[in-house]
């Protein structure tokens, strides 16, 4: 047998990849505030999502209510806290079809409002726009966030847009009108045994090297003398390096969607102590204003900036959970 077809097979071995490629090409998020490509459409006027806050994780008690084997039991479930920053509607804005996409046509925007997000001055009245919404195909609202009640060092506002429900296009602008230039609470926008999508951005961990990226197995040392790389970079043809091949490079930091997130319990600032962990969360503090709990955990750190949406996909009938305790120990010793 040829040397060198038995050492590229032994290398093959090796350097086996495990990792996925479900995310495929591995890159950073671009911007803090994460982006939501898809919208579910709702007939029935309501915004469709809205901005939170990751505080930290900590376990209930609940009678399970699943379909599960337990149904009926005291189960134990890990829960995410998130806090609600104050949200605000300062603007409307307009779309329309072309070609193959929504294109913005014209926008809208409350005076006070307008100001704090650095516009001075709307092109545009919204009375003007209204009077010729068979222009149109679309309307969402344009809201801002105020982070400076939450306690930590962010200040400045962060804008982003919110889809509303509707049954067409007057429908939606005026339920966008009516709360122009006033603070939407979580309340507004889902409530407890809801089902919601989760968009954030991942930890990141900086520069890393294919054994913790892709996850490959570790090389023979009396093979190549080198133990942490990749075994072969490919086949003898096609004569180039393939995309699909493990490299080293920035781990982390990238967007991610979850899907069908179900609120467990929701909150004020007056009952915040119900879920504040003695000492506070560890890298948050304690929380003090409005409040949701998540089943399960979300990519990202304590303070980062989570987005909503309700859930696209989700079939699940909505029912308040049963919960029996909610652990408030502290997490500085975890």
């Amino acid at each position: 047998m040829d040397f060198r077809v038995a050492n590229h097979e032994h290398e093959n071995m090796t350097g086996m990849r495990k990792g996925s490629m479900e995310y495929w090409p591995h890159r950073r998020a671009k911007k803090q505030m994460p982006r939501v490509r898809t919208w579910p459409t709702i007939a029935e006027q309501g915004f469709e999502g809205g901005v939170a806050v990751k505080a930290g994780m900590t376990h209930i008690m609940m009678v399970d209510d699943s379909d599960s084997p337990s149904k009926g039991t005291e189960v134990s479930r890990a829960v995410t806290v998130l806090e609600i920053p104050k949200m605000f509607i300062y603007g409307i804005r307009f779309y329309k079809n072309k070609y193959l996409y929504k294109e913005p046509a014209s926008e809208a925007y409350d005076e006070n409002l307008g100001k704090k997000v650095g516009i001075n001055k709307s092109s545009h009245k919204l009375a003007d726009l209204k009077g010729k919404l068979n222009e149109f195909n679309d309307v969402t609202a344009l809201a801002f966030v105020d982070p400076s009640n939450l306690g930590f060092g962010n200040k400045h506002v962060m804008r982003f847009e919110l889809h509303v429900g509707g049954k067409d296009v007057k429908e939606k602008a005026d339920f966008v009108e009516k709360w122009l230039g006033k603070e939407i609470k979580i309340s507004d926008v889902v409530g407890v045994g809801d089902y919601i999508d989760t968009i954030s951005i991942s930890k990141g961990k900086g520069w890393a090297g294919v054994i913790k990226r892709f996850k490959v197995s570790r090389g023979y040392r009396k093979a190549t003398n080198k133990i942490r790389h990749v075994g072969v970079l490919g086949p003898w043809h096609p004569a180039k390096v393939m995309f699909t091949v493990p490299h080293s490079g920035h781990m982390g930091y990238n967007y991610r969607l979850e899907m069908n997130k179900r609120i467990l319990k929701m909150g004020t600032d007056k009952d915040a102590n119900a879920v504040n962990a003695k000492g506070g969360f560890i890298n948050y503090g304690v929380i003090k204003n409005d409040y949701i709990m998540l089943d399960g955990s979300i990519p990202g750190p304590a303070k980062r900036l989570i987005r909503f949406r309700k859930a696209l996909r989700s079939s699940a009938p909505k029912k308040a959970p049963q919960i029996n305790y909610i652990s408030i120990a502290s997490k500085q010793g975890a």
